[in-house]
């Protein structure tokens, strides 16, 4: 028996020599940050975990450390949110050298053809998917005869019905599980409150005891975190003026000229602050939904380069933007979310530098955000009026798509996406054949009663309007309880108030 301890404790040792190399080798770094080296110890004994770590501070490092220390074939399979976000970590992968890919809906036929071929000749060591694609055939016949040594979750947060960003094809995590042969399993997020969390290992399929926490704290001392009470947006304007002149953002012999992100929620405010900078000579991108891909593509890549230093943005900007010089985050808006605000400013500093974080707060935008909430949670007379269209209406909706579900069921707002979360929970529950045209209006089950209950359905908007209250609370607190009031959000309690 001792005998056998000696040797798992040199095999650790080891282990853990190798992912020193290649941290170094493939990497460029010269040590690992707190907690990065337990947590790829602790998958490479085979041990699931649960990864906190705030933003910018290398969660990805604790999967593809592990992913290159596996045998030639094994595979590190990536389930990712976002295709923007994979694509760019598997082309910094690419860079050094790393046999990674990507398969999502990006991709035409003949190219998700020719990866799915490598996957089956045990090509990559790295592989990186959305949820959606294990609905696909073809996907799940390409990935049946790999060893999948390791399953990990970026941004967890997305699995949980508590979570800011809930996203209905993550909760199919424990039948994916199973479908791949239960792996060693990482899920990783900055913003998870402690039920939040306990959703997720649930949602994975797994016990509380199954699943060790790695919670590196959420402190990022090198952050100014900055709220200035404003009345309307002459006064959000020249609060703004005022901080793109100042340091951090305003170079100085201890700070050099960095990034700066201006966050809105909607896209007319927006354009209305960009006009008016524009009035001012003041150089900046604007990013936002409407735009094409390959538009925000070429303003991302402007923004990562250093040829434009500020942008004006929603929050879809910011998902796998790795700059590690963004001297100032100003929202010029309310965030929605405790969580998501956290996560916005996370990309300030992660160099470590001095950086400032300033959020404009008006009561006026609350509004604003109460209205994203209803718009995000609907309720029973919405899914009801929803299944007659389908049943009643199915020719219609084959023909005009779900732009004319959208026109029939919701107001005309870019900001109402009530069709397109009741879709996706019913083809989560087994009602409809998909989440997208046309096999979303394929009828293939009955609506289950919870979906017509109110105070069911309530129960997560009511949820969303107490993350909004503690936004509010957030802006009451002095600025030197600030910090404290993040850890307790995070850390003790799940929701404030």
């Amino acid at each position: 028996m001792g005998e056998s301890a000696n040797a798992n404790l040199k095999l650790g040792k080891r282990s853990l020599d190798q992912a020193q190399k290649i941290l170094q080798d493939v990497f460029g770094h010269r040590s690992f940050r707190p907690s990065q080296s337990a947590v790829i110890q602790h998958a490479l004994a085979g041990e699931h975990a649960m990864v906190i770590m705030p933003t910018g501070r290398g969660k990805s490092m604790c999967f593809q450390i592990p992913a290159l220390l596996g045998s030639g074939t094994d595979l590190t399979l990536v389930l990712s949110p976002l295709i923007a976000l994979m694509q760019d970590q598997v082309d910094g992968l690419v860079a050094k050298g790393v046999d990674a890919t990507l398969i999502n809906s990006s991709l035409d036929r003949s190219e998700r053809e020719k990866r799915q071929k490598n996957l089956r000749d045990n090509q990559y060591r790295l592989l990186y998917v959305t949820p959606e694609r294990f609905r696909k055939p073809e996907f799940l016949d390409a990935i049946s005869g790999r060893n999948i040594q390791l399953l990990a979750i970026d941004e967890a947060h997305c699995v949980s019905q508590w979570g800011h960003d809930f996203r209905p094809d993550y909760s199919r995590i424990a039948d994916i599980r199973k479908q791949l042969g239960s792996p060693t399993t990482i899920a990783l997020t900055a913003t998870a409150t402690a039920e939040c969390r306990a959703d997720i290992v649930d949602q994975i399929g797994l016990a509380e005891c199954e699943m060790r926490l790695f919670h590196e704290g959420i402190d990022r001392p090198n952050l100014r975190i900055d709220v200035e009470s404003v009345m309307g947006e002459n006064e959000k304007f020249e609060t703004i003026l005022e901080a793109l002149s100042a340091p951090p953002f305003s170079p100085t012999d201890d700070t050099p000229v960095g990034g700066a992100i201006i966050y809105f929620s909607l896209i007319k405010t927006l354009d209305r602050f960009s006009d008016l900078l524009l009035a001012r000579s003041i150089d900046h991108v604007c990013y936002h939904g409407d735009q094409s891909q390959k538009d925000r593509r070429r303003i991302q890549n402007e923004f990562m380069s250093g040829e434009r230093d500020l942008v004006l943005a929603t929050p879809a900007f910011g998902m796998g933007v790795d700059k590690e010089d963004i001297r100032l985050v100003i929202h010029a808006e309310t965030p929605g979310s405790i969580e998501s605000y956290y996560q916005e400013i996370g990309r300030a500093g992660r160099d470590d530098k001095p950086s400032r974080c300033l959020w404009l707060y008006d009561q006026d935008d609350l509004m604003t955000q109460m209205q994203f909430i209803e718009w995000a949670n609907p309720d029973a007379d919405f899914y009801d009026r929803l299944m007659f269209a389908l049943e009643h209406h199915a020719d219609r909706c084959t023909a005009y798509g779900l732009d004319w579900l959208r026109k029939e069921l919701q107001r005309v707002s870019p900001h109402d996406h009530r069709v397109d979360t009741a879709i996706a929970m019913l083809d989560r529950h087994g009602v409809v054949a998909g989440p997208r045209e046309p096999e979303c209006f394929q009828l293939i089950g009955v609506l289950p009663e919870k979906f017509r209950d109110n105070d069911w359905l309530a129960e997560k908007r009511q949820r969303d309007q107490k993350r909004l209250y503690a936004m509010v609370q957030f802006a009451a607190t002095p600025a030197e309880e600030r910090q404290a009031f993040l850890n307790r959000y995070f850390l003790e309690s799940t929701i404030i108030g």
